[in-house]
């Protein structure tokens, strides 16, 4: 028998837990804990944009990529981006995006031989089935986030207002002579 359960509440859950509990000797309870292109995509959606580059040049080369090339497009190391990947993968644990024992999409290889004391990473490589997930949900994430479509320069936060005199302070100064504070409902101040 397969179970599925989605969006429970936590008395459901808690009275759940317990008949499962009186009765582990007769079960045999398995959790699903493969990536699919919704994980992937709440996965993505939290990384950094350095970390979501790293994964997305591990996909475009089919799911392995040599060290070698990953540091020539992080040049200030490899370090970063995959401490991302890591917190990512804990962050999904704690809040319930994905099961504890989940394996991280992305995994590293090691030059040298086990008795080598420190090994440097020669590949990154993503599974050929976390590799359709991620394709995916990268193909998702780009259709659906938008960039600001601004050509040459973003607007600037400190453009002057129309409203605003030229010599005012703040926004909404009072234009009596001398200047007093800001314009407050019925013309209070604070």
């Amino acid at each position: 028998m397969i179970i599925t359960i989605e969006g429970a509440s936590e008395e459901f859950e808690r009275k759940l837990l317990a008949l499962l509990a009186e009765h582990r000797d007769d079960l045999a309870v398995s959790v699903d804990t493969a990536w699919d292109s919704d994980r992937a995509m709440v996965f993505l959606s939290t990384l950094n944009e350095d970390a979501r580059q790293f994964v997305r040049l591990v996909v475009e080369s089919d799911g392995h990529l040599e060290a070698a090339v990953l540091r020539e497009a992080f040049p200030r190391g490899l370090r970063g981006p995959t401490v991302a990947l890591t917190y990512a993968l804990k962050r999904g644990y704690k809040h319930g995006w994905w099961p504890e024992g989940t394996e991280a999409p992305v995994t590293v290889i090691y030059g040298g031989g086990p008795q080598d004391g420190w090994r440097q990473a020669s590949a990154y490589e993503m599974s050929g089935e976390d590799l359709l997930a991620f394709r995916a949900a990268l193909a998702h994430y780009d259709a659906t986030t938008s960039r600001p479509p601004w050509d040459e320069e973003a607007p600037s936060a400190f453009a002057v207002n129309a409203g605003w005199g030229a010599d005012d302070d703040v926004p909404n100064a009072l234009h009596d002579d001398p200047p007093s504070a800001p314009n407050f409902p019925g013309g209070a101040t604070r």
